[in-house]
């Protein structure tokens, strides 16, 4: 992670080691009112299926969550999370989760995930890979005023091309 300043000067904030710590970060970094960081990466961490971490302002980082992969709460976070008022996070997986898509090792369709201000995490949804559904979610969450969650998914559908769907 990186921070760039008016002039165009880098600065590295923080350099992940692969494994526990996480492995590549590949989305959008979210604040919260303190002005710490908080963002996904796609492998790395307990399993090796992804992680969910903060960066405080001094450059420590935290996993808050380690995915536990296909037959659990998900595997490879793509997008970056939202947060909401209560600093809540939410987010999503491409594979994993309870669906019944078969991805040679990553199996299940995705999942939406809220993790919690203690960093507790549930599973929101679980794409069963029926046609009428989606699969693959990997867009990111965009909230409404009501705090519903809105995104995409890759594939799934009707067509099988993907969907628009709300969660929440």
């Amino acid at each position: 992670m990186f921070k760039l300043d008016k002039t165009g000067k880098e600065t590295v904030l923080y350099s992940f080691a692969g494994g526990s710590d996480g492995e590549n970060p590949v989305a959008g970094l979210v604040w919260d009112a303190k002005g710490n960081l908080y963002g996904i990466t796609s492998l790395g961490g307990a399993s090796g299926y992804g992680t969910v971490f903060k960066l405080d302002k001094a450059g420590k980082e935290t996993v808050l969550h380690s995915f536990t992969g296909p037959a659990g709460d998900g595997a490879e976070p793509m997008a970056g999370l939202t947060r909401d008022a209560k600093g809540n996070l939410y987010g999503t997986t491409v594979y994993g989760g309870s669906g019944t898509c078969k991805n040679g090792g990553l199996d299940g369709c995705g999942t939406v995930f809220k993790l919690d201000k203690t960093s507790k995490e549930t599973v929101l949804y679980s794409f069963p890979g029926t046609e009428s559904d989606g699969t693959y979610p990997d867009a990111g969450l965009v909230p409404d005023a009501a705090g519903n969650l809105y995104d995409t998914t890759f594939g799934g559908g009707a067509s099988g091309a993907g969907t628009v769907f709300q969660a929440g």
